[in-house]
């Protein structure tokens, strides 16, 4: 697979849109906090994740959200999941889609994941509300 996209304007569009996603207070945050250890994470993540995955047209951001908070369910990493239910409302996902998602990861992943997972999005709702 080949593109006319150098790194640079792979990065900056995924900058953009971690931007819309995430909001800029917390990018911002996540930024002021990168040391010389995690700057290329956090450049890997900007270029790729952001600007390589979310920016395609295949799927709308609010599907990718729901496709994230059951991926980070099943892989127990709450700090991210809070993150990203926080992108999904961003993206115009609604409190029951949450719901339905977290519910149906409750079948494929277990019960304790989904139950923890629920209290993390009850909490990332209620603070978004505020």
């Amino acid at each position: 697979m080949t593109s006319d996209s150098t790194h640079r304007e792979t990065f900056e569009r995924g900058m953009q849109v971690r931007r819309e996603v995430l909001g800029d207070a917390h990018v911002d945050r996540s930024l002021s906090q990168v040391s010389e250890f995690s700057r290329p994470i956090q450049e890997f993540v900007t270029e790729y994740c952001w600007g390589a995955v979310w920016s395609r047209d295949g799927l709308p951001r609010g599907t990718r959200s729901l496709v994230n908070i059951a991926t980070l369910t099943a892989l127990n990493r709450l700090h991210e999941l809070a993150v990203h239910v926080r992108g999904a409302l961003n993206n115009g996902v609604t409190e029951s889609e949450i719901q339905e998602v977290l519910m149906q990861t409750a079948i494929y992943v277990g019960a304790p994941a989904a139950l923890e997972s629920f209290r993390v999005a009850e909490r990332v709702i209620a603070e978004s509300r505020s």
